[in-house]
């Protein structure tokens, strides 16, 4: 598909209180399971972790630490970006527990020309769960030298070609959003547990 997979696994999880990337949804941490739907797709897929993580291996992986210090995740983008041998990249967060690799297929299939392919939410624009180009890296290390950090300002940079994929097109696929899922708090975690429950309940 000429597309890396790019997992981004270097967060401080502070809001958490411990690592998340080990914490457990179901029978599996959230970074073994987003890595594992990664793997689905890609036939590389790698890793990005903070400067001063801890050493980290990943089966089936590459882990690379970040190129640029202290620009949490679009130094991580820009990581995975460079470090790619595809020249394009799909990215995601280690705590996204309910990833779906269709929606990831469709995303990725949707503008091939595009530059950037990346969702609206109802809270605005997911650049977590995007397509980026290697045309992107220019720009994203000019947001990282002037530490403009919200990924979500380059859907606006006018070189850059972006589809932004409305909630009317992935709705379809998804009506509860749930591959945009984050686990960032404690009660983030409880939701993401109840709802893995309520999908194995008979219906």
């Amino acid at each position: 598909m000429n597309v890396t997979g790019v997992v981004l696994a270097g967060g401080k999880s502070r809001r958490m209180g411990e690592d998340k990337r080990f914490l457990t949804v179901g029978e599996e941490t959230l970074l073994a399971r987003t890595t594992s739907v990664m793997a689905q797709l890609f036939s590389e897929v790698l890793v990005i972790i903070a400067q001063d993580s801890p050493p980290l291996t990943v089966s089936g992986c590459i882990v690379h630490r970040d190129l640029i210090a202290d620009c949490g995740s679009l130094g991580g983008l820009y990581t995975g970006l460079a470090r790619a041998t595809e020249p394009r990249v799909f990215v995601v967060a280690c705590d996204m527990p309910f990833l779906n690799p269709d929606m990831i297929q469709w995303f990725v299939d949707r503008d091939p020309a595009a530059d950037i392919v990346m969702a609206r939410l109802p809270a605005g624009l997911q650049p977590l769960h995007a397509l980026y180009s290697k045309r992107a890296l220019p720009v994203l290390e000019r947001m990282a030298i002037t530490h403009a950090l919200k990924i979500q300002q380059i859907a606006s940079e006018p070189s850059l070609h972006t589809t932004v994929v409305l909630p009317a097109e992935w709705g379809e696929r998804d009506p509860r959003a749930q591959s945009f899922q984050n686990v960032n708090t404690p009660a983030d975690l409880d939701a993401a547990r109840a709802a893995l429950r309520n999908r194995s309940l008979p219906q």
